[in-house]
Parts: C-alpha cells; sequence; structure tokens
C-alpha cells in the first residue's frame, strides 16, 4: 500500500470515530429542545420496531417545547409509552392529534452528569483514533520488515500518522469542550 494511500485510509477512519461521536453527543439533552434527542427511541408499529423520528414530523416552536405530529393518529399512545421508557425524563403530553414535550430545566447535579457522560465519549473516541494510529504504524513496520520501505520512509511515514493523530484529537476535545459549554448553559 502507497504511503497516501495508508494516511488517506487512516484519516477517513478517523474522521468516522469523529462522526458517531458528533452523533452521540447530538443525542446529550442540553437545556434547549433538540430533536435529535429523539433518535435512539423506537415505537413497535404494525409488527417493526420503527425509528420515532420516522413515524411523524418533529418540530421546535419554542426553546423549550418539541411537538411531534405523527402521521398515523393511532400510534400516539405508543408514541408516548416509548418516550416514557426512554431515559430522557420527559413526560409527554398529548391532545390527540400531537404529543408535546416541555424539556425542563436541567439541575445542577444532571448537567454535571451529562458533562462526565460527554467526556466519557470523547475519552473512547480517542481511545478509537489511538487504535487506528496504532493499526497503521503496524502496517507500516510490516511494509518495512517486508523490505516494502525504507527505515527512513517508515519514519517520515509514522510522524506523518503521529500529527495526523494529534489534529484529530484536538478536534475531538474542542468538541466535548463545545458540548460542555451547551450542557452547562443556564
Amino acid at each position: 500500500m502507497a504511503a497516501s494511500e495508508l494516511h488517506k485510509m487512516t484519516e477517513q477512519k478517523m474522521n468516522k470515530v469523529i462522526d458517531v461521536l458528533k452523533k452521540e453527543l447530538s443525542t446529550l439533552r442540553t437545556g434547549r429542545a433538540n430533536p435529535q434527542i429523539l433518535d435512539n427511541i423506537t415505537v413497535d408499529y404494525y409488527g417493526a420496531s420503527t425509528p420515532i423520528t420516522q413515524l411523524g414530523n418533529i418540530t421546535s416552536p419554542e426553546p423549550r417545547l418539541l411537538v411531534i405530529a405523527p402521521w398515523d393518529p393511532k400510534i400516539i399512545k405508543d408514541m408516548e409509552k416509548a418516550i416514557q421508557k426512554s431515559d430522557l425524563g420527559i413526560n409527554p403530553s398529548n391532545d390527540g392529534k400531537v404529543i408535546r414535550l416541555v424539556i425542563p430545566e436541567l439541575t445542577e447535579e444532571r448537567r454535571k452528569e451529562l458533562v462526565k457522560l460527554a467526556r466519557k465519549m470523547g475519552e473512547e473516541a480517542k481511545v478509537a483514533v489511538r487504535n487506528i494510529r496504532r493499526e497503521a504504524i503496524d502496517h507500516l513496520k510490516k511494509q518495512k520488515k517486508d523490505g516494502d520501505i525504507s527505515e527512513d520512509e517508515e519514519k517520515r511515514q509514522q510522524d506523518d500518522i503521529q500529527k495526523l493523530t494529534d489534529n484529530k484529537i484536538n478536534e475531538i476535545d474542542s468538541i466535548i469542550e463545545q458540548k460542555e459549554k451547551d450542557i452547562m448553559i443556564v
């Protein structure tokens, strides 16, 4: 595998880790209404476990309110049960046509728990990035052992991969820092 291919493949893998982190962080609740907090909730709809986001239109007309307008009004009760079973800590109310989710203020204790959870997610992403770096360096060592690349070339590519890793770790840190700010805003 050529140096540019290895670098490109390593960078793609690291970018996927960061994309997964962003998706996971988007499901964490902050002080304001965000439709993405419903992404992991599924409803049994005609025998199939269907994400709640695919069963209706979700809007946020006010900073602390989510409104779910299901396309099939018969499923409102099932949607409510799924939301209550989730770990969101939000009690849904409905008027027969739409479900309203009033996002309560987060307590200081809950905010700190969410920050810890965000940091844990960040650490897991960093570990994944470091594992990708290790795989790439192992690949370089194997190429050198097989005589495909010189020692100088191996060292240069290892330095490139280390710089890439450092950049991705810094990117993860800034994403986590921003999420912490969002969570701690009162």
